[in-house]
C-alpha cells in the first residue's frame, strides 16, 4: 500500500498538472506578427468605444473560461501579383499593366477594427483575393486619369499615384498597402513601341546635337586659341614696328637739319630761276599777244567791218525794193478798187500778155486772127489750145472769150472814133 506522502505527492503532481493544463488553455501567447482577439465579453477600448472583444498584440492574454473565444489574424505580409489587361488610359489606348503588390492586416488601431470586421476568420486566399481585386478596380481608375506617355515615362510616378489612390480603399477594408511596383506596361496596338521609337530617335538626335555642339565649342575654343595667338603675333609685330619707327624718327631729327639746309639751298635756286622764267614768259606772251594782234585780230575786225558795210548796203536795197513793191501793190490795190467788177478780168489779161508771151516767144511771129479748139495731141499750136482749155476749167476764166470781147470792145471804140 501507499504511504500517504506518495499519495499526497502523487496528488499534488496531478494538482500541479490539472494546474498547468489549466493555465495553458487559459493564457494565450501572441507573437509579433499576430493579434489575438479575445470576443465574447464587452469591454471598453482606449478611445472609449463599448466594443465586444479586445485585442492583444504583441504579449499574452487570459481568456476568461466559458465567457470568451479567442480568435488569432495573421499580420504577415501578402505579396499579390497584378494583371490588368485591356485598361483604357487617356486618349483611349488599351494598355496591359503588370505589377507587384506587398499588403497586410493593419495592426494599428483604429484600422485594425475594419480589418477585423471585414476578414476575421477568412483565409489568406479569401484575403488576397478580396485586396487583388481592389488593386485592380484602383489600377484601372488611376490608368484612365493618365496618358500612355506618363504611364510609360514615369512608373515611379505612376505607382505613387496608385498608393494614394487604393490607399484610402485599403484602409476602409482594414488592409495596409506597404509597396507596389509596377513591372510592365505594354498594349497591343504597339502605341507605346512607337513612343519608345521616337524616344530613341530623340536620345540619338539630342546625342548628335550634343556631339555638334560639343565640335563646335571644340571649334569654338580653338579659334579662340588660333585668335589669341594671331592677336599675340599682331602684338609682337606691331611693337617690332613700333620700335623701327621711333629709330627712323630719331635717325630723321638727326639728319633734319643737314637736309633741311640742302632742302632750302635747292628751294632757293628753283625760285631765282622760276623769277627768272617769268621775266621771259612775259617777254614770250606780249610777243604773242602782237602777233596775234597783227595777224589775226586786225585782219578779222577789218574782214568785219566790209561785212557790215555789205550788209547794210544789201539792207538798203531789200527795204528801197520793198518800199517800190509796197508802192506797186497800193497803186495795184487802187486800180483793182477802180476797176471795179472787172478788175479780175483786167489783171488776168496783163498777167496773159505776159504768159502768152513766154508761150508764143518759142515759135514764129504770127497774126492771131482767132482762137480754134485743135486735137491736144499734136505740136506747139494744139499744146497752147490745150492749155488754155485747161486754164478755163481751172480757173474759170475763158481767154478765148475775153479777147474776143476785148477785140470787139476795141473795134467799136475804133467805129466810135472813126465813122468812116
Amino acid at each position: 500500500m501507499l504511504s500517504i506522502v506518495s499519495i499526497l505527492l502523487i496528488a499534488g503532481a496531478l494538482a500541479f498538472l490539472a494546474t498547468m493544463l489549466v493555465i495553458k488553455n487559459l493564457i494565450y501567447i501572441c507573437g509579433p506578427n499576430e493579434v489575438l482577439i479575445f470576443s465574447g465579453a464587452a469591454r471598453r477600448d482606449g478611445a472609449g468605444v463599448l466594443r465586444g472583444y479586445r485585442i492583444v498584440k504583441g504579449g499574452r492574454g487570459i481568456r476568461i473560461p466559458l465567457f470568451e473565444r479567442v480568435s488569432r489574424m495573421d499580420l504577415t505580409n501578402i505579396i499579390i501579383d497584378l494583371r490588368v489587361t485591356g485598361a483604357y488610359c487617356k486618349g483611349g489606348i488599351p494598355l496591359t499593366v503588370e505589377g507587384v503588390a506587398n499588403i497586410k492586416v493593419a495592426g494599428d488601431e483604429p484600422t485594425i477594427h475594419n480589418a477585423l470586421e471585414r476578414f476575421l476568420g477568412k483565409s489568406r486566399e479569401q484575403i488576397k483575393r478580396i485586396a487583388k481585386e481592389t488593386l485592380e478596380g484602383n489600377l484601372r481608375g488611376v490608368l484612365a486619369t493618365l496618358t500612355p506617355e506618363q504611364v510609360n515615362d514615369d512608373k515611379i510616378a505612376f505607382s505613387k499615384s496608385l498608393l494614394a489612390e487604393a490607399s484610402e480603399d485599403l484602409t476602409v477594408l482594414g488592409l495596409t498597402l506597404d509597396s507596389l511596383q509596377i513591372q510592365n506596361i505594354s498594349d497591343e496596338v504597339k502605341y507605346l513601341d512607337s513612343i519608345g521609337r521616337k524616344q530613341s530617335a530623340e536620345i540619338i538626335r539630342d546625342a548628335r546635337v550634343a556631339e555638334a555642339t560639343a565640335h563646335a565649342v571644340s571649334v569654338c575654343r580653338s579659334a579662340e586659341n588660333k585668335q589669341k595667338t594671331v592677336f599675340a603675333q599682331i602684338d609682337a609685330d606691331e611693337q617690332k614696328v613700333r620700335a623701327e619707327a621711333r629709330r627712323r624718327i630719331v635717325d630723321a631729327q638727326t639728319k633734319r637739319v643737314a637736309v633741311v639746309a640742302e632742302v632750302e639751298a635747292d628751294v632757293g635756286s628753283q625760285v631765282a630761276r622760276s623769277h627768272a622764267d617769268v621775266a621771259v614768259q612775259e617777254a614770250r606772251i606780249e610777243q604773242v599777244r602782237r602777233r596775234l594782234q597783227a595777224d589775226v585780230v586786225a585782219p578779222a575786225e577789218a574782214n568785219a567791218s566790209k561785212r557790215i558795210e555789205h550788209a547794210r548796203a544789201d539792207a538798203a536795197k531789200i527795204m528801197e525794193d520793198g518800199k517800190a513793191l509796197v508802192d506797186g501793190l497800193s497803186k495795184l490795190i487802187a486800180s483793182w478798187n477802180a476797176a471795179g467788177s472787172n478788175a479780175r478780168e483786167i489783171f488776168l489779161l496783163q498777167k496773159l500778155e505776159l504768159l502768152i508771151g513766154e508761150l508764143i516767144s518759142t515759135i514764129a511771129d504770127v497774126d492771131i486772127d482767132g482762137v480754134t479748139m485743135i486735137d491736144g495731141s499734136g505740136g506747139t499750136a494744139a499744146k497752147t489750145a490745150s492749155f488754155l482749155e485747161q486754164l478755163k476749167h481751172a480757173s474759170g476764166v475763158d481767154v478765148a472769150g475775153v479777147v474776143r470781147t476785148f477785140a470787139a470792145a476795141n473795134e467799136t471804140s475804133t467805129n466810135v472814133r472813126d465813122p468812116a
